[in-house]
Formats: structure tokens, C-alpha cells, sequence
């Protein structure tokens, strides 16, 4: 449920290539990924990040402080689905790591939101390797999982490429 160290340096990495001034992720956790994230961006650049679990609120706002970061990270706990309709500004990048089961919601929702040109990024898409079992044996996330796999490749409105960086990292551009 973590994205690990060599993911996170990857995140900040496309951060400070793409150079976005806002950026959503779906999916907090610990806050790991959107300080990796956050560290990429530059000066007076901004990233919301959404999570549905209150238990972890203060832990992530604690490392989140800690990390020198609360000036460009806002943090909104609540459900994403929910939340995201709600937001007016638009994001250069949209980071995806919540429940699989909404992936293909999350990138319906956000899209709208996402500036031309902007990307995309969607964690978890290889899914430990399930997502080449025969669909018969996939369990419910597995199959929604596949599913979101085979929606991006075709969608007319993005351009993606998927990268075999631990549990699979789909990244996406938005195209006109």
C-alpha cells in the first residue's frame, strides 16, 4: 500500500521533468507519495491530496510538517468521489492510488479537471501480476484493475504508456 523509495524518487523525478504547478493525487495513505511528489515541485506549485481514512490524518499532516512541505501540500480527508466534482481549479498532474475498484471514476472525474497536455499517472496497474490470470480466476479489484487497463489504452483523449516500476505505473497525457 506504500510506494516505495525507488517509486517515490520517480514520482519526484516527473514532477520536476513536467514541472507542474498543481497536482491532485487520490489516495494518501501515509503521505509518503505526495511528499515525494510535493518535493518536485517548484516554488509556489501546489498538490491536494484526497484519502477517505481519518485515523491517518494527523499522522500524515505530522509528516507532512516534518518534511518542510505544508506550504505546498493541502490535505482533504473524505471520499474522493465526492470531493473531486467539488474541486474549480485544474491540475497539470493527477496522481492515482486509491481503491482499484474507482480507478476508471477517479479518471472519468479528473478529467475534466486536467489542463491539455496534462498527465496522468495510476499506480498499482500490474497488480502483483494478477492482471494476466485468466479473468475466471481474477478476484474483483484483479478484474476492475484489468478493466482500467484496457480503458486507458483506448481512450481517444489520452496518450499512455505503462512502466513495470514495482507494482506497475500507467502514465498518461491528455490529448486534444
Amino acid at each position: 500500500m506504500l510506494s516505495g523509495h525507488f517509486q517515490g524518487q520517480l514520482l519526484r523525478f516527473l514532477v520536476e521533468m513536467i514541472q507542474p504547478k498543481r497536482i491532485l493525487e487520490i489516495g494518501t495513505y501515509t503521505g509518503y507519495s505526495a511528499i515525494a511528489l510535493a518535493q518536485g515541485l517548484k516554488t509556489g506549485g501546489k498538490l491536494i491530496t484526497i484519502d477517505v481514512n481519518e485515523e491517518l490524518e494527523k499522522m500524515i499532516s505530522n509528516f507532512i510538517i516534518e518534511a518542510g512541505l505544508s506550504d505546498k501540500i493541502e490535505q482533504i480527508t473524505g471520499n474522493a468521489l465526492e470531493i473531486i466534482p467539488t474541486l474549480t481549479e485544474n491540475f497539470d498532474l493527477v496522481f492515482i492510488d486509491a481503491d482499484k475498484q474507482n480507478y476508471k471514476n477517479y479518471l472519468d472525474l479528473v478529467l475534466n479537471n486536467l489542463n491539455s497536455g496534462g498527465y496522468i499517472l495510476t499506480d498499482n496497474v500490474l497488480w502483483s501480476g494478477k492482471v494476466t490470470m485468466p479473468k475466471e480466476q481474477m478476484d474483483l479489484d484483479t478484474r476492475m484493475i484489468n478493466e482500467f487497463n484496457d480503458y486507458v489504452q483506448n481512450h481517444p483523449q489520452l496518450k499512455s504508456i505503462l512502466l513495470p516500476v514495482r507494482d506497475g505505473l500507467y502514465i498518461s497525457r491528455k490529448i486534444d
